[in-house]
């Protein structure tokens, strides 16, 4: 199986270098607090990050999606619609955070190069989210072959990729980022940086879920089938054991606020 892949080059949001799944630290959480009823701004810390305060949660919405067809068009109107519920979702936590909105966009169709280099190949990923850019790219045939009209998984995946643009707007991408200390990742402690901002975008794909299921086109069985897909994933030394993307999904999905996606203050057994 094909893990999620997030190319978060940060060269064009003014970071060094690029990252797959990455986070990143900032000021203090009190000084982004204050600064909430003034201009919103990334805040580059990873635990302390005013997005994982206490009682921040992404506000109730009921999506509306079209029907899930196997056209790039129609792949393309699903997607949108369904990052626009995210977005609708978790702007009230951004915002009280004091943190940016920007908005997302989405691709189905494969760049050579974007904002964040090369892309990856299709055996390295389904799909990646390029911070530089701001753009999830979900090109139709890598999807459709992974998941054919399963919409369960085409709805962990995006929702997985936008947990990476909520990561880059609230600065933890960019604390993360901070603490590489190789570009190419291949360090242990990199790679358990990179596994703690996976498993984070799987613990907030999963609680937008609990916060839509019941509700529009989001059943209570769609979202117990989406979650319960985080965990079809091979063991990786990046995106962690199989266990653990499902045990952070679930995270979310039953802790119902962000503070329950903190990974960056579980102990590394909880990580790996």
């Amino acid at each position: 199986m094909v893990a999620f892949f997030v190319t978060l080059a940060l060269v064009a949001a003014g970071f060094p270098h690029e990252v797959a799944g990455h986070a990143v630290t900032a000021p203090g959480a009190e000084q982004a607090l204050g600064a909430a009823a003034k201009e919103p701004r990334a805040v580059r810390e990873l635990a302390n990050n005013p997005l994982l305060a206490a009682g921040i949660a992404p506000g109730a919405v009921a999506c509306a999606l079209p029907d899930l067809g196997r056209a790039p068009d129609q792949l393309l109107a699903y997607y949108r619609a369904l990052t626009g519920c995210l977005e609708k979702s978790w702007h009230p936590a951004l915002d009280k955070a004091g943190e940016p909105t920007l908005p997302v966009t989405v691709s189905v169709t494969l760049p050579a190069h974007s904002a964040c280099g090369s892309a990856p190949t299709e055996n390295e990923a389904v799909a990646y989210y390029c911070g530089g850019d701001t753009t999830i790219y979900a090109p139709a045939d890598w999807m459709l072959n992974d998941a054919g009209l399963n919409r369960a998984r085409h709805i962990a995946t995006i929702s997985h990729e936008y947990g990476h643009h909520v990561q880059r707007e609230s600065g933890i991408l960019a604390a993360a980022t901070q603490k590489m200390s190789s570009s190419d990742e291949d360090s242990p402690a990199d790679k358990e940086l990179t596994r703690r901002i996976e498993l984070q975008a799987n613990c907030f794909g999963a609680l937008f879920l609990a916060i839509a299921a019941g509700n529009g086109s989001i059943s209570r069985s769609l979202a117990n089938a989406a979650v319960a897909d985080y965990g079809r994933t091979n063991d990786s030394d990046t995106h962690g054991s199989r266990k653990h993307q499902l045990s952070w999904a679930k995270a979310g999905y039953e802790g119902k606020t962000a503070k329950s996606c903190d990974t960056w203050s579980a102990p590394g057994s909880a990580v790996s």
